[in-house]
């Protein structure tokens, strides 16, 4: 009984907090418009990308969330167009979402070497709460479960309706053939996010409720530093060897958090070290504010790639979670334009990874 109550404890404050807070990627290279806009027709070709992540698999308060997205470059536009889905679904299937985004970019060249992208996204989102089976704090007592009705008000399913709303997000990438710098802002419009019923309410009307979703900044960038081939007979010249240290921090509310790690390419393998975290801000006296190290490896064939990584949970939450795992799969198509190579000089492919 008392891990039962545990677990419903948990179970609600997974549902509580998570409804102001953003799914998250580990390989957030790997899902570079969920990041940010302005990564729509980064490829200069036609791009399918699909993103799984599982994570906290132990226990019954895993998040799983897939994401799938095609995008295009728009050469005569300077353009780039995008289209993207995004599912989560929180604890047991308790709380679900899907995201449907259209996404523009728009392409600024900066001298010979340098580039700046702007990126807007609009999003349509459908959220439900599945209660049923879900246990109240007021349906306990010291000797356990009561079996008494709740009187909290997400026990009463007609308090309860799914949330529709649209929202925007707009974003800024800089970038040449070694760095990039980007920033994003997602929800600049805070739509409302309650699932009880307090009247109706626009969906783009802006927090009418005061239960908004918050603004999330997020800033990223890396270095591409090219390494000397260490086998350097004929078969190896061409191939790719180097290091790419690179961050991303995001802000959301109250919830900060910062990724901070590298990766390392030889040919057509990849590996990456990661902390996800933020060691010198505690949450509270006693606990500082580490979450996971993530371990990556990569693999790139001509226009397929695919990446795996591994979240080993370091937070008070521990082993227990069973960690997470994310797969990444993307395969570039070629460009429409072939006829038009004479202009490939006005495009400089972005430093950041293709897995």
């Amino acid at each position: 009984m008392k891990k039962l109550y545990l677990g419903s404890i948990l179970l609600s404050l997974v549902c509580l907090n998570s409804m102001a807070q953003d799914a998250q990627f580990s390989q957030f290279y790997a899902a570079p418009m969920y990041q940010n806009p302005a990564f729509a027709g980064s490829a200069y070709a036609p791009r399918l990308i699909a993103n799984y992540r599982n994570q906290w698999p132990s226990i019954n308060a895993n998040f799983v969330t897939s994401a799938f997205s095609v995008d295009h470059y728009i050469e005569k536009l300077n353009s780039g167009i995008g289209v993207m889905v995004v599912n989560d679904s929180q604890g047991p299937g308790r709380l679900k979402s899907t995201e449907m985004s259209g996404i523009y970019s728009y392409q600024i060249q900066l001298g010979e070497e340098n580039f700046l992208r702007l990126g807007a996204q609009g999003t349509y989102s459908n959220k439900s709460l599945d209660y049923l089976g879900l246990t109240f704090g007021d349906q306990y007592t010291n000797r356990g479960l009561t079996g008494n009705a709740s009187n909290d008000p997400f026990a009463n399913k007609n308090n309860i309706s799914p949330i529709t709303f649209v929202d925007y997000s707009g974003g800024a990438l800089f970038y040449n053939s070694q760095t990039w710098l980007g920033v994003t802002m997602h929800h600049i419009n805070r739509p409302t996010y309650t699932f009880l019923n307090t009247g109706a309410a626009s969906p783009i009307a802006g927090c009418p409720t005061g239960d908004c979703l918050p603004r999330k900044l997020s800033v990223s960038g890396g270095l591409k530093i090219p390494l000397d081939n260490p086998y350097s007979n004929a078969a190896n010249i061409g191939k790719e060897f180097s290091v790419s240290p690179a961050f991303l921090y995001k802000r959301q509310g109250k919830f900060d958090q910062l990724d901070l790690g590298f990766y390392a390419t030889y040919s057509a393998l990849t590996a990456g070290l990661w902390y996800r975290g933020i060691p010198i801000k505690k949450k509270n006296i006693t606990r500082t504010n580490h979450d996971a190290f993530v371990f990556l490896l990569g693999y790139r064939q001509d226009s397929f790639s695919i990446g795996y990584s591994y979240d080993i949970t370091i937070s008070s939450l521990g082993f227990a979670t069973g960690g997470s795992h994310e797969i990444s799969i993307a395969y570039q198509l070629e460009p429409f334009e072939r006829s038009n190579q004479r202009k490939s000089r006005n495009k400089k492919e972005l430093s950041c990874p293709k897995y």
